[in-house]
């Protein structure tokens, strides 16, 4: 679930913000049930993002899933934009963000757009933390080199990451930011290599007792 870009179409408005599908986005403009600014609307006006959408008779049950992804499950495709957790994907959830297919731990699964938004938007309040394995043993160095902010060649420089050593050959990072492949990339350029990468937090969301595969519904502040 990508942020939105304004101007947008009433269907594909609706449909991004988890409110109904396009077909159903469609039908509902058609029947006159969706609202602009308390005026009725047809299909193909452009939504501003300063606009008050509502939708006449419609309430939508929202979902909010703790989901452990399993080390070698893939969950984007090859262009990276769909889903292919097909049992989640026809049930009309969604996974926030990526773990790629190495990776392992929490990923969060909504059919809510706008909580999607929310957790993708790099505020502290949903920082993501992980627990690293390495085959080398740490440097203390790399405390100070992930806290001041890295400057790596494949993604420039990045924000401060929170870091603590815990243990000869493991690491906690937490990251306000989510470039694809971000923890490997950085302890790549240091020339580490990893074994396992499992993200356990996303704000105060916790993987906790989850076995890889399970799913257990969470509680959400909006």
């Amino acid at each position: 679930m990508e942020e939105i870009k304004y101007p947008i179409r009433i269907n594909k408005y609706l449909r991004d913000m988890g409110l109904a599908s396009r077909r159903e986005a469609d039908k509902l403009v058609e029947s006159g049930s969706v609202f602009v600014n308390g005026k009725r609307v047809d299909n193909g006006i452009m939504i501003n993002k300063e606009d008050n959408v509502s939708i006449k008779g419609k309430t939508k049950e929202y979902q909010y899933l703790a989901y452990y992804k399993p080390r070698d499950l893939a969950t984007q495709d090859l262009s990276g934009k769909i889903s292919v957790i097909t049992e989640w994907k026809k049930k009309g959830l969604y996974p926030i963000g990526r773990l790629d297919k190495s990776s392992e731990g929490l990923l969060l699964l909504t059919n809510d757009g706008r909580f999607a938004r929310k957790v993708l938007s790099g505020s502290s309040k949903y920082e993501k933390e992980y627990l690293v394995s390495v085959k080398e043993p740490l440097r203390t160095g790399i405390i100070r080199i992930f806290q001041s902010g890295m400057e790596t060649q494949a993604l420039g420089k990045l924000l401060p990451a929170k870091t603590q050593i815990a243990g000869r050959n493991k690491l906690r990072i937490i990251l306000n930011e989510g470039k694809r492949h971000q923890i490997r990339i950085m302890l790549n350029e240091l020339n580490y290599t990893i074994n396992s990468l499992k993200r356990v937090r996303i704000g105060d969301i916790e993987l906790g007792n989850l076995k890889p595969g399970e799913t257990r519904p969470i509680s959400v502040s909006m």
